[in-house]
């Protein structure tokens, strides 16, 4: 892990004051922001903050060289329940409001243990919380320095680095990009009176941004938060290829996964294996994790899962195999499928649906990453039902969109990590069977207003695939009713 000073930040505080030092991991640019203080007699505590991004789209194998986004301020909130507009949220940097500041969220993507400090000290109420949000420029704010030409917020294409693409905005500027509970480790963030914690603030770039029909980017933030320790907060280790004892020659993406309330296995954070095979989770919030690992060889064949059980924060999990199948030439397998959305008068209504790939290999689910190909630069992928089009007819009174996933054709090899003398792992069965996973949130919502009921849909029965390939499987529909 580089060497951070975050450690060192805030010692000799009174007991009067909770200080907020807002670390982010944002292009390592230093921002300065006025003190703030919010007298308490519940008690004080210090926590840090940091903000990081192990994007797996970005440049050279990714299509992205750049995201930018420009950030005018970073509030918490101790309710759960608190809207937009109520008057408990926190404000932790004032001066950005004044001398917003914008960052290449793909900035650091290699460097995930770097910490740049964003505001002075700041003073915080203890408490618990249970809500944090990032507000960002409208599009047409005057920023200096603007390397979006025209607009705030931007992506640049590996394909054309210098050529700023607009990040279209849902309601982040006015609302802010909310964390609520259920996107922070353990549901909530405590600081008590004389406690030193630091909190992570993970941007999921990769899944955060959807490219419309019209061509346009839109923004549709993921986030996740939770507690970790600066010093000993990382999970890293190496991908070989089985066969040849060496460093994948192509495309690797590895996933830490814990369990959701449900107990299936849900993506913490994405990273890609770099040349020599090796990865790094950090900083991680404390906890066990279970690693899941897909890859793609350069002649475009996939290999089967490989999924390490057990590892805790702080830890190595040594050298991990991927194992491509027998036959390559049907490693992959195509999933196409359709989601409709209707509202609570069976009347046609639009949805935002994040899609994942499960599959259960003994007692767990797990989230099966989307191995990278030139058009797959994430874990899962974003949709959002609309009305027919010249290509697509939707059900009556439904909008809806269509999806098709690659995915490997082979079960995924599975074993539990050990610090000493790990047993590899074994393969769960020859050929995978598949559930799509589908969570619709409001339109606009930046993914944290759950929409429809349920709000959370698998296809069904499973696309358990058979035969010799190839393996194109048509996924039943996921059709989700009484959509706002």
């Amino acid at each position: 892990m580089p060497d951070s000073d975050s450690s060192h930040f805030m010692k000799g505080t009174s007991k009067s004051a909770v200080v907020f030092s807002c670390l982010l991991v944002l292009a390592g640019i230093l921002v300065a922001c006025s003190s703030y203080t919010t007298n308490s007699s519940s008690g004080t505590g210090t926590v840090n903050v940091m903000l990081s991004d192990p994007a797996t789209c970005s440049t050279p194998n990714g299509p992205f060289a750049h995201v930018y986004v420009t950030i005018t301020d970073v509030q918490a909130n101790v309710s759960s329940s608190a809207g937009s507009n109520d008057s408990s949220w926190v404000d932790l940097t004032p001066d950005l409001s004044n001398s917003p500041k914008q960052v290449d969220l793909l900035g650091q993507a290699n460097n995930q243990c770097f910490l740049a400090q964003l505001g002075d000290n700041q003073e915080l109420q203890a408490g618990t919380y249970q809500q944090i949000r990032l507000i960002l420029a409208d599009n047409s704010a005057s920023i200096s320095g603007n390397a979006c030409s025209n607009s705030a917020n931007c992506v640049m294409l590996t394909s054309d680095p210098s050529a700023p693409h607009a990040l279209q905005l849902s309601s982040e500027a006015k609302t802010g990009i909310k964390i609520p509970s259920g996107q922070i480790a353990g549901g909530s963030f405590t600081i008590a009176a004389g406690q030193t914690k630091d909190l992570d603030i993970d941007f999921m770039t990769c899944e955060s941004i959807v490219q419309e029909g019209n061509g346009q980017f839109r923004l549709k933030p993921v986030l996740h938060a939770g507690e970790v320790s600066a010093t000993s907060s990382s999970i890293n280790g190496k991908i070989l290829d089985q066969a040849t004892g060496n460093p994948v020659q192509g495309a690797v993406t590895v996933s830490v996964e814990q369990p959701d309330a449900n107990g299936i296995d849900r993506v913490v954070m994405s990273t890609t294996a770099a040349a020599d095979g090796t990865f790094v989770f950090c900083p991680l919030p404390s906890g066990t994790y279970d690693l899941v690992v897909v890859g793609t060889r350069q002649d475009g064949a996939f290999y089967d899962p490989t999924i390490i059980t057990g590892i805790s924060a702080g830890s190595t999990t040594g050298n991990v195999n991927l194992y491509l199948p027998a036959t390559v030439a049907t490693s992959g397998a195509t999933l196409n499928g359709v989601v409709t959305s209707q509202n609570t008068a069976s009347a046609a209504t639009s949805a935002d649906v994040q899609l994942s790939v499960l599959e259960t290999a003994g007692a767990t689910t797990y989230t099966i990453p989307l191995p990278p190909t030139s058009t797959q630069n994430s874990a899962s992928i974003a949709v959002e039902t609309a009305a027919s089009t010249t290509t697509l007819t939707c059900p009556s009174n439904t909008d809806c969109a269509s999806y098709s996933m690659q995915i490997a054709s082979g079960g995924p090899y599975v074993g539990a990590w050990a610090a000493a003398n790990p047993v590899g792992p074994t393969q769960s069965a020859p050929l995978a069977a598949y559930v799509v996973d589908g969570i619709a949130t409001v339109p606009s919502s930046n993914g944290a207003t759950s929409d429809c009921s349920p709000s959370e849909l698998q296809s069904a029965p499973a696309t358990a695939l058979t035969g010799t390939g190839p393996f194109t499987e048509s996924v039943p529909t996921l059709g989700f009713v009484s959509c706002q």
